[in-house]
């Protein structure tokens, strides 16, 4: 017995496939209810003259009060949100319904995160700010994107970043795992002092960013160090509550067909994933590409 077509991808330290066959479809999206339906709802208890506003509300103070503790988070949620529905046990069960999915949320953009980069090549784990004489923080956040757009579409380059605040002066900052096969300017060695590690420290800057925008870092990376900048990343996630830029072309997945003899043994949820030998055979629709490795994965097709 084979599997066509499963998707894999590579959680750090094994390759993981999901058989087509036994992927499970996604649940339909529940229509929104209107104002009306909301209002007509005899069980939601939310004060019905702001039913709508009271999901945005906890939005608005779930991101401004997101660095605290959950326990503490709840208490000032609780606190901001009672003049809003009239029971207390109402109140409590939406503030931890929401609090469930917001962690849910960032559990699934952090798997996503670890499958797209595991997958993929990477040159340099970059940190770019800003000078202030050429820049705006709009201005900076706008122009950075858009020339990390062009260099992915006319030069090949792959990026996965964050926005961040400094925690002192709280100065916007990004920060990227860049994939550049070619590079623009050049990469000039400098050394500083690092106020931060209280220490002398090296720094590759490279020209042309620094010119177009302001200081900036572009640190060589191997596969070695590659789970120290995706645990670097998944920090500012985590604590920024930004969302992850992805530039195009970066899959979650590449696809096979897998052989028996090419399987370990089913594992995860109703044992609905199989865990592969490292040197596993890939295959294209019958057709035998090679042993698995980051040349023949470039090969492969991909999927989200």
């Amino acid at each position: 017995m084979s599997f066509g077509n499963a998707k894999i991808y590579f959680d750090g330290s094994h390759y993981i496939a999901i058989p087509k066959e036994l992927q499970t479809s996604r649940k339909p999206k529940l229509k929104r209810q209107s104002k009306k339906q909301v209002m007509q709802n005899k069980n939601d208890k939310v004060n019905i003259t702001t039913a709508i506003d009271v999901n945005e509300l906890f939005e608005k103070l779930y991101k401004e009060k997101d660095n605290k503790k959950q326990q503490n988070l709840h208490e000032l949620l609780l606190n901001e949100l009672k003049p809003y529905i009239e029971n207390e046990q109402i109140i409590n069960d939406f503030i931890e319904k929401n609090l469930q999915r917001k962690q849910r949320n960032l559990i699934e953009r952090k798997k996503r995160l670890y499958r797209k980069i595991n997958l993929n090549r990477w040159s340099y784990f970059c940190t770019f700010t800003y000078d202030g004489n050429k820049h705006t923080e709009q201005s900076f956040r706008e122009k950075l994107c858009n020339t990390l757009k062009h260099l992915s579409s006319r030069k090949g380059w792959k990026y996965v970043g964050v926005w961040e605040r400094s925690p002192k002066n709280k100065r916007l900052h990004f920060h990227a795992l860049v994939y550049a096969p070619t590079l623009i300017g050049n990469l000039e060695e400098k050394r500083d002092f690092s106020t931060k590690n209280h220490k002398m420290q090296t720094t590759y800057q490279n020209t042309h960013f620094l010119k177009k925008f302001g200081r900036n870092d572009f640190k060589p990376i191997d596969e070695r160090e590659l789970s120290e900048a995706v645990n670097y990343l998944t920090k500012y996630l985590q604590k920024s509550g930004e969302k992850i830029v992805y530039s195009k072309g970066i899959s979650t997945y590449f696809c096979s067909d897998i052989m028996d003899d090419d399987i370990i043994c089913t594992i995860g949820n109703e044992n609905k994933k199989l865990l592969l030998f490292d040197d596993f055979n890939c295959w294209e629709q019958g057709v035998f590409i090679g042993k698995v490795s980051k040349d023949i994965i470039d090969k492969m097709p991909k999927t989200n």
